[in-house]
């Protein structure tokens, strides 16, 4: 027995762009508009490829909006996929099973962008001559423990630089909870 010809027409084309852009498998779109994967694969393969690329347009546009709103989960997720940054405790963080410092450090670690190794040296001298006066403060209980933010850039190479900077009485670290959850 021959199978009956699948006829495209501009409804099921829709169909299969919006069935694609929430994210139903393609086995599932062929057997919803009747026809085999391998058919609506071959006949359809741009309403699938448009339907997932226009629901992604549209989340990153709902993310991008909240993110502008002042969404803070929007704006750390956007800033931890878009620039690469990631978390991480600190060395000296007790939490995270290091020796139990009583001074809390952030740690920036940036790309070394083939900077002129004099001005990276005058540069050191000058956050060092800066940090000199400031006294360290000690952790206080109930205070969130110091974190290490890292970008890393893509690219053949990939070279850190870390410079610490101790807090201070005009960045110190935000209290958390009192039942250390946070």
């Amino acid at each position: 027995m021959a199978r009956r010809p699948f006829i495209l027409s501009d409804a099921t084309r829709a169909k299969v762009r919006y069935l694609a852009g929430v994210g139903v498998p393609q086995d599932a779109i062929a057997k919803i508009v009747g026809c085999a994967p391998k058919t609506l694969r071959r006949r359809c393969r741009d309403e699938l490829d448009r339907g997932v690329a226009e629901a992604n347009a549209q989340m990153c546009g709902y993310l991008f909006a909240a993110a502008k709103a002042g969404n803070i989960a929007a704006i750390i997720f956007s800033i931890k996929t878009r620039l690469n940054w990631r978390e991480s405790k600190a060395a000296d963080d007790p939490m995270s099973g290091g020796a139990t410092g009583s001074h809390a450090n952030a740690v920036l670690i940036l790309p070394d962008n083939s900077r002129d190794p004099e001005l990276t040296q005058v540069l050191k001298d000058a956050q060092q001559k800066y940090f000199a006066g400031k006294r360290q403060q000690q952790l206080a209980p109930g205070r969130t423990p110091a974190v290490k933010l890292t970008k890393l850039e893509g690219g053949p190479r990939q070279t850190k630089q870390t410079i610490e900077v101790p807090p201070d009485d005009d960045h110190d670290l935000p209290p958390s909870t009192s039942d250390g959850s946070g």
